[in-house]
C-alpha cells in the first residue's frame, strides 16, 4: 500500500547556494504556456492517427473517470508491488538497458565508435546540445517544452552537464527566433536545494496577465520524495530570461495522503477557470490505475486539491508528463490553454511509464468538478491513439501566441549502448516541432505536421515526375551525397490491381508481418532511405495495403529498421500502424533526412513514428521500391540549407580548435561550432557563420570583413581590434563579449543583444552603412534613441526601454547610465 503521509525532511541543507526570494507582488495570475521537459534524439514520421488494431481486447481497461482518491484506493484490484520510480543510481549511471554490450570491454566492441568518427552523424537542424546527456528514452525524466516570451522561443530541458549518461540532472536552456536555430544559454536551474537535491525534473511555465512568468517543476529530495516547486525569472527585462530564482517557501505541493512519495510528478501549465482561479493537473497512480490529480490556486503558492481527478484509466500505471489543452472543432488555429466554450474540445495526453509511449484522447472537460470524459471510451488514454508509433516520449504542447498555433514537441532516445554513448559524447535530441489541429474530417484524432519554419531550410529543388515502379522493382533516385534532405512523395496505386487482388485475409502488423522484405499482393511500396549501393544497409519507409475478409482495404505505414545499420549493438525494430485514408485521398509521404535522423510524414499527418537511424555509410542514396502491385510516384527533393561543408551532412566542429592566423575566405561555416576556438589574427572575410556557435572564442585582430554573422551566439567572445567592417550581425547574441577597438564601419547590429556598456562604447565611433543590408551602423545599434528597445540587455538590465532623457547624437554621455541632457 502506498504511504499515506508525505515524507519530507524537517529542514533544508545548510550549504544550499541557490537564490530563494519571496515573490511578493510577483504572482498576479494569468495566461499560460507550457514548458514541460523533454529531450529527444530524432528520426521519424509524421501523421495524426486513428487507433487501428488497438481497439481489440482493451475494453477491460476502461473504468470510472472520476471519484475520490479513497475510492480508487479501495478498488478491488490485484495488489501490485510498489516499485520506486528509479531515476538512475546516485553516481549518474542510467537505467538505459543496452543488452550484452553494457559491460563489454571497449577494445572488443563490435563497432569501435568514438566522437571524432561519429561527429558526422550529429544532426544539423534538430535541437541537440553540443555534448552530453539530454535524457534518453529509458530514463524516467523528461524535458520541458518551449515558451514564447519577448519575441524568443525558450526551451528548457533536462541535462547532465558532465557526461553522456543519465545523472546530475539540471535544466539546460536555449533560445530561438524560429524553433530551428537555437542559441545555448547558461544552465537555468541546478539541483542545489534540499527539495531538488536529487534532480530538477519536469516543469511547466505559465504566463500571467501582467506578463510575468511562473514555473512549476518537480524536484526530488535526497529521500526520493517528489515535490512541486515554484521558480520565476530574476529579471523580466532580460529577453533571454537567463537567471531564475527559486521561491523561498518551496516546496509548494507535496504528495497527498494515499499517493506514494515517488508517484507525484510533472505539473502542467495552468489554465484559468471561470471563477478566476488557476488550475493545474499532476500525474500519479493508485495501484495500477493511472490518474491525474487536480489543484486550484490563486497565487501559485497556496493550493486546493479537488476531491476527484481529471481522469483515470485502470491498468495503465503511472501517468507522466500529463498534458491538457483545448482544440477548436471548426477553426484552423490553435487555442490558448484557458479557452473553453461550445466549439471547443479538450485533449488529454499521458506518457505511460509502463510502456514508454504517449497516448492522447479527445473529449469533454467539465469545469465544475475538474473532470474530463473521452468522446470514445474504446480509445481512451493508454489503450487507443498514440501521437507516434516509434520512439517518441514525454511530449508536451504549448500555445504559440506569435502565430496562433499549438506546437507539439517530444523527444526520442537513441538505441546505442551506453558505452557507445560515452564514446561519442552525446545522447538524445529533440524531434522536429509539430503544429497540431483537430481533424474535423474524422472527429477522433489530431493532425500533425512539421512547423512551417522547417520549409525555410530548403535550398535546392529537384523534381522526379511519374517515377514508374513495376512489380517487385527498385528505382534509384539521384539525390546526391547530401545528408540533409526534405523529400515529398506521392503514390498512385494501380486501382485495377487493388480491385482484383484476392489476398487471403491475414491480420497485418508492421512489426510482426515480416517487414519490407515480405511481399504481398498489395505491398509494400515506398522509399528506401539511407541505402547503400548493395542495399546491405537500407531503411524502408513504406505503405502496405491489407485487404480484409469484408473486402475493405486498410492502409498501413511502416518503418523497417532491421537493416538500417551494420552496427550490431543497435536496436533495429519495425515500427508503424494503421493509417486512416479517406475516400479520394492519395498516399503521400514527407521525409526529412538529417544525418542519422529521419522523419516521415504520411497522409495529412494522420500517423507518426520516430526512430533514430544509425547508418554506417557516409553517403547513402534514396530508392523507390514496389511490391506485387505496380505504382507511380511523384517526388520533390529539396536539399536542406543546413548542410555543412565539413563532414557529410554535418555542421562543422571547431570547438577549442587552434585557428591562429588561419585563412578561410568566403567559406561556409553555417551552424558550425567554434566554441572556445583560438581565432586570433585569422582571416574569415566574406565567410558565412549564420547560426554558428562562437561562445568564448578568442578572435583578437581577426578579419570578419563582409562576413555573415547573423543569428550567431557570440557570448563571452573576445573581439578586441577585430575587423567587422560591413559584417552582418543581425540577431546575434554578444552578451559579455569584448569588442574593444573593433572596426565596425558599416556593420549591421540590428536586433543584436549587446550589453549596455559595450553599446555605449561602440556608439562613440559607429559610422557607415552596411553594403548588403543598407542599414546604418548607428541606427542598428540604437545610438541616439533611433531604435526601439535599444537599451535592454540580459547582462545590464538598467534600462529596458529608451530613457526619458535624449541621448547625444554623437554617442552616450554618462558612462554609468547612458543618459545625456537633451540639446
Amino acid at each position: 500500500m502506498a504511504d499515506t503521509k508525505p515524507l519530507l525532511p524537517a529542514a533544508s541543507d545548510s550549504d544550499s547556494s541557490s537564490e530563494t526570494v519571496s515573490p511578493i507582488n510577483r504572482l498576479k495570475p494569468i495566461k499560460v504556456y507550457l514548458t514541460i521537459f523533454f529531450g529527444l534524439l530524432a528520426a521519424g514520421l509524421f501523421a495524426a492517427l486513428l487507433i487501428g488494431n488497438h481497439r481489440s481486447g482493451s475494453a477491460h481497461l476502461r473504468g470510472n473517470q472520476n471519484g475520490s482518491l479513497a475510492s480508487f484506493a479501495s478498488q478491488k484490484l490485484k495488489p501490485q508491488p510498489l516499485r520506486p520510480v528509479s531515476r538512475g543510481p546516485a553516481q549518474g549511471v542510467s537505467e538505459k538497458t543496452s543488452g550484452i554490450w553494457a559491460n563489454v570491454p571497449r577494445d572488443i566492441l563490435p563497432e569501435p565508435w568514438n566522437s571524432s568518427m561519429l561527429v558526422w552523424q550529429r544532426t544539423a537542424f534538430h535541437f541537440q546540445p553540443e555534448k552530453n546527456w539530454m535524457n534518453v528514452n529509458i530514463a524516467k525524466t523528461h524535458a520541458t517544452g518551449p515558451l514564447f516570451y519577448n519575441d524568443w522561443y525558450h526551451f528548457f530541458y533536462q541535462y547532465n552537464p558532465i557526461g553522456a549518461v543519465w545523472g546530475n540532472i539540471v535544466w539546460g536552456h536555449a533560445v530561438s527566433k524560429d524553433l530551428i536555430n537555437w542559441f545555448h544559454l547558461p544552465l537555468a536551474m541546478v539541483a542545489d536545494q534540499w527539495y531538488d537535491k536529487d534532480g530538477v525534473w519536469t516543469g511547466s511555465a505559465t504566463i500571467l496577465p501582467d506578463g510575468k512568468v511562473v514555473m512549476l517543476y518537480t524536484g526530488s529530495t535526497a529521500e526520493a520524495v517528489q515535490v512541486q516547486n515554484l521558480a520565476y525569472p530574476a529579471n523580466l527585462s532580460d529577453p533571454l530570461l537567463i537567471k531564475w530564482v527559486k521561491y523561498e517557501g518551496n516546496p509548494v505541493l507535496v504528495p497527498p495522503p494515499g499517493i506514494h512519495k515517488k508517484d507525484f510528478r510533472d505539473p502542467t501549465t495552468a489554465w484559468m477557470t471561470s471563477e478566476g482561479k488557476w488550475r493545474i493537473t499532476i500525474g500519479s497512480k493508485i495501484n495500477k490505475t493511472g490518474i491525474s490529480l487536480v489543484y486550484d490556486t490563486k497565487d501559485f503558492i497556496n493550493y486546493e486539491m479537488l476531491p476527484g481527478v481529471l481522469h483515470s484509466v485502470p491498468g495503465t500505471g503511472m501517468w507522466e508528463c500529463v498534458d491538457f489543452f483545448p482544440v477548436s472543432i471548426t477553426g484552423k488555429k490553435g487555442l490558448d490553454t484557458s479557452v473553453n466554450g461550445p466549439e471547443v474540445k479538450h485533449v488529454v495526453k499521458v506518457s505511460l511509464d509502463d510502456d514508454r509511449h504517449d497516448y492522447y484522447a479527445i473529449g469533454t472537460y467539465h469545469e465544475i468538478n475538474g473532470s474530463w470524459i473521452p468522446d470514445e471510451p474504446e480509445i481512451d488514454l493508454g489503450i487507443g491513439i498514440r501521437y507516434d508509433y516509434g520512439i517518441f516520449y514525454a511530449s508536451k504542447t504549448f500555445y504559440d501566441q506569435n502565430k496562433n498555433r499549438r506546437i507539439l514537441w517530444g523527444w526520442i532516445g537513441e538505441t546505442d549502448s551506453e558505452v557507445v554513448d560515452m564514446e561519442k559524447g552525446w545522447a538524445s535530441l529533440q524531434a522536429i516541432p509539430r503544429t497540431i489541429l483537430f481533424d474535423n474530417k474524422t472527429g477522433t484524432n489530431l493532425l500533425q505536421w512539421p512547423v512551417e519554419e522547417t520549409d525555410n531550410l530548403r535550398l535546392n529543388n529537384t523534381e522526379f515526375n511519374k517515377v514508374s515502379v513495376e512489380t517487385g522493382s527498385v528505382v534509384p533516385l539521384d539525390v546526391g551525397p547530401a545528408s540533409q534532405l526534405d523529400i515529398i512523395a506521392e503514390f498512385d496505386v494501380d486501382e485495377e490491381a487493388l480491385k482484383k487482388a484476392n489476398e487471403v485475409h491475414v491480420p497485418f502488423s508492421c512489426k510482426t508481418s515480416g517487414g519490407a522484405a515480405e511481399r504481398g499482393a498489395l505491398g509494400p511500396f515506398g522509399l528506401l532511405v539511407l541505402a547503400d549501393e548493395s542495399l546491405s544497409e537500407q531503411t524502408p519507409v513504406y505503405f502496405y495495403i491489407a485487404k480484409g475478409s469484408d473486402g475493405k482495404l486498410n492502409t498501413f505505414l511502416c518503418n523497417d529498421l532491421s537493416r538500417s545499420s551494420k552496427a550490431s549493438d543497435v536496436d533495429k525494430q519495425i515500427f508503424g500502424n494503421y493509417v486512416p485514408v479517406l475516400e479520394g485521398e492519395k498516399l503521400s509521404l514527407r521525409i526529412l533526412e538529417d544525418c542519422s535522423s529521419n522523419k516521415y510524414e504520411a497522409r495529412d499527418a494522420k500517423f507518426k513514428f520516430w526512430k533514430p537511424l544509425v547508418s554506417t555509410a557516409l553517403a547513402a542514396t534514396m530508392i523507390v521500391f514496389g511490391g506485387e502491385t505496380s505504382s507511380m510516384a511523384e517526388l520533390n527533393k529539396f536539399e536542406a540549407e543546413a548542410r555543412g561543408e565539413f563532414g557529410i551532412g554535418s555542421a562543422a566542429q571547431f570547438g577549442s580548435a587552434d585557428l591562429k592566423k588561419a585563412v578561410h575566405v568566403n567559406e561556409n561555416f553555417r551552424r558550425a561550432n567554434f566554441t572556445s576556438a583560438d581565432m586570433r589574427e585569422s582571416d574569415f572575410s566574406g565567410s558565412t557563420f549564420n547560426g554558428a556557435y562562437l561562445e568564448k572564442a578568442v578572435a583578437y585582430k581577426a578579419n570578419f570583413t563582409g562576413a555573415d554573422l547573423s543569428d550567431t551566439l557570440m557570448d563571452r567572445m573576445v573581439l578586441n581590434e577585430a575587423n567587422l567592417t560591413n559584417a552582418v550581425l543581425v540577431r546575434s547574441v554578444l552578451t559579455r563579449s569584448d569588442l574593444g577597438g573593433a572596426l565596425i564601419e558599416g556593420a549591421d547590429f540590428s536586433d543584436a543583444v549587446i550589453d549596455l556598456p559595450q553599446k555605449q562604447a561602440l556608439c562613440k565611433y559607429a559610422n557607415g552603412r552596411n553594403s548588403i543590408t543598407g542599414v546604418s551602423t548607428r541606427a542598428s545599434l540604437g545610438c541616439g534613441n533611433s531604435r526601439r528597445n535599444a537599451y535592454g540587455s540580459p547582462s545590464s538590465p538598467l534600462l529596458s526601454a529608451p530613457p526619458q532623457k535624449l541621448l547625444d547624437r554623437d554617442g552616450f554621455c554618462d558612462q554609468d547610465t547612458g543618459l545625456c541632457e537633451a540639446k
